[in-house]
């Protein structure tokens, strides 16, 4: 066996991220090889010349990159670069961006080969073949040259036993990144646009290993696990077993992440859920759509009526937070449609609400599509959708704008007071957002990064500008939505209300007192004449949206003389 280092390469898009893909490749390997592969990571954040120059000093003799749809493009340009400066380096591709590509990827880039299939049954082999006799053609799963210099393909891999797949997290360090997590691998349902349309094998890692994992990270108390798992409650048996146990072994840290399909769920599920610590979970809940026909077109089956029902019973529990979905650019769905769509979710008052775009990615069926549906789209990853038959690109720029409103304004979780107020004065929530992004594009058209006091005040200048019944109420709300979020040092220009002292004057404690019940205000938009103290307390902070506790202080009628 030859002396040989097999670097596996990860550019995430964040160093919080962990790219779990290596950790398990490394692992799939026997004790005895382990010790030819080594693990890089970096981020697309870092300086291009960076990694190239830390990937050369390593010296490898072969390399492999996880490929996505965020670093897909500086992949591309190290393997041009890497093979100038390393020119016997033999480089391999895998992940979705290579394993979904065609055979023209071997034409545009100098590499080896690409690997497809479950890489911890690939892997072990293709590593085998550098350091021993197999020969790359008897390794299933790989596509890469003949002698004749013509593209083979050596055969479909085996799937990966759920049970065999490792456990790397207690062998690693894994301070301060997500840690992510698999329970299943495919999906039971094909929407055309998602790749897990393309391999509808689900397959479950046992619960008597999934749960002393999971055990295993309470231990550790690490701040948060994903599941990778595509719908994780396909299963409601397994459902309730993981949830059962998370429920009893909270260790009043750790917050566990969930895809899930509201539909699917029975009282049971949210019964459970209800019990569970503010903060333990989090569901994020692909709705895509609320248009019949685009939902049937996308193959995707949801009783929008049943998953209404389950928003609400969760929200109404108010311990879980719930990250709901939509697309943009799908069949079907022009801008009013969408607009619907929009409003309908809006509606159900999660906790985010995250206005997506349509990629077309390679290898799902969407992208054999395109032509039917006059789909335009970016040639470079992401593949973002410009146009279709139903929207224009100036509709894709319009909901752009939406979707930085609603990141802006209503997922930051900073002016919930003032929105919720300003939402009557608008035909829809839809249509409160598209004039909030129509006013940010007219007054910030260089769209400049503004600091918290200037969303504030962009936001005061928008309600003023069209007149909105109240200003001066608004002015208030704005204030408390202010101090909700922290105890500012410098009252804002646009404040209204009255600050008062603390208690004992502590930097936890914030007094506002208002000149209107604020009450009737939000609930009916009645504006009762009267005097309110609010209490904000930072000791007391809800773990959904960070913000302070505020609740109204009783007070003496002769608490205000002077």
């Amino acid at each position: 066996m030859g002396k040989l280092d097999f670097l596996l390469v990860g550019i995430n898009a964040k160093y919080i991220h962990l790219n779990p893909a290596l950790y398990s490749l490394k692992y799939s390997v026997p004790d005895k090889l382990r010790g030819h592969v080594s693990l890089a990571e970096y981020t697309i954040n870092h300086v291009y010349e960076h990694i190239l120059m830390d990937i050369v000093e390593r010296q490898p003799d072969v390399i492999g990159f996880s490929c996505y749809i965020w670093n897909i493009e500086t992949v591309k340009m190290l393997c041009r670069d890497l093979t100038k400066v390393l020119p016997h380096v033999s480089i391999w591709l895998g992940g979705p961006e290579a394993a979904w590509s065609d055979n023209r990827l071997f034409d545009e880039l100098p590499i080896t080969g690409i690997m497809y299939g479950d890489g911890e049954v690939v892997f072990p082999q293709l590593l085998s073949a550098y350091v021993s006799d197999i020969q790359l053609g008897d390794v299933r799963g790989l596509r890469l040259r003949d002698e004749s210099g013509e593209i083979m393909d050596t055969g479909t891999p085996d799937i990966a036993d759920m049970d065999h797949i490792p456990f790397f997290y207690d062998k690693e360090d894994i301070s301060n990144r997500i840690i992510y997590y698999e329970a299943s691998r495919g999906c039971p349902f094909g929407c055309s646009y998602c790749l897990s349309a393309a391999d509808r094998r689900l397959r479950y890692r046992s619960l008597s290993l999934v749960l002393p994992e999971l055990k295993w990270f309470l231990d550790q108390k690490v701040p948060q696990v994903k599941f990778l798992d595509r719908t994780f409650n396909s299963d409601r048996r397994r459902t309730v077993a993981v949830w059962q146990y998370l429920l009893e072994h909270d260790n009043g840290v750790t917050n566990f992440h969930f895809e899930i399909t509201a539909d699917l769920m029975d009282q049971e599920e949210i019964r459970l859920l209800s019990r569970m610590r503010p903060g333990l979970v989090q569901l994020e809940i692909g709705v895509q759509s609320t248009n019949p026909k685009t939902l049937q077109t996308i193959n995707r089956r949801t009783d929008i009526g049943r998953l209404r029902e389950v928003v609400e019973q969760i929200r109404e529990a108010g311990n879980v937070h719930q990250h709901l979905d939509l697309i943009a650019g799908l069949p079907w769905e022009d801008i009013s449609s969408f607009a619907n769509s929009f409003n309908e979710v809006y509606g159900m008052r999660p906790s985010q609400l995250q206005l997506g775009f349509l990629k077309v990615l390679k290898g799902s069926p969407m992208a054999a599509q395109t032509e039917e549906f006059g789909i335009v789209f970016r040639d470079h990853a992401p593949y973002e959708v410009l146009s279709t038959k139903w929207i224009s690109y100036t509709d894709v720029i319009r909901l752009k704008g939406v979707e930085d409103m609603v990141e802006t304004y209503y997922n930051s979780h900073q002016f919930e007071l003032t929105i919720s107020a300003l939402e009557r004065a608008f035909d829809s929530a839809f249509a409160l957002y598209d004039a909030l992004a129509s006013f940010a594009r007219r007054t910030n058209p260089e769209g400049r990064s503004l600091s918290r006091a200037g969303l504030y005040e962009q936001l005061h200048g928008f309600i003023h500008e069209n007149s909105v019944n109240y200003t001066e109420c608004f002015d208030t709300l704005l204030t408390m939505d202010y101090y909700l979020r922290e105890h500012a040092r410098k009252r804002p220009s646009f404040a209204g209300g009255r600050e008062l002292p603390s208690p004992g004057h502590s930097r936890d404690w914030h007094r506002e007192q208002i000149a209107f019940d604020l009450e009737a205000f939000l609930t009916k938009g009645e504006v009762l004449a009267g005097s309110e103290i609010w209490q904000f307390d930072y000791t007391q902070r809800s773990p959904l949206s960070n913000n302070a506790l505020l609740r109204k202080e009783i007070y003496r009628d002769d608490e205000f003389e002077e």
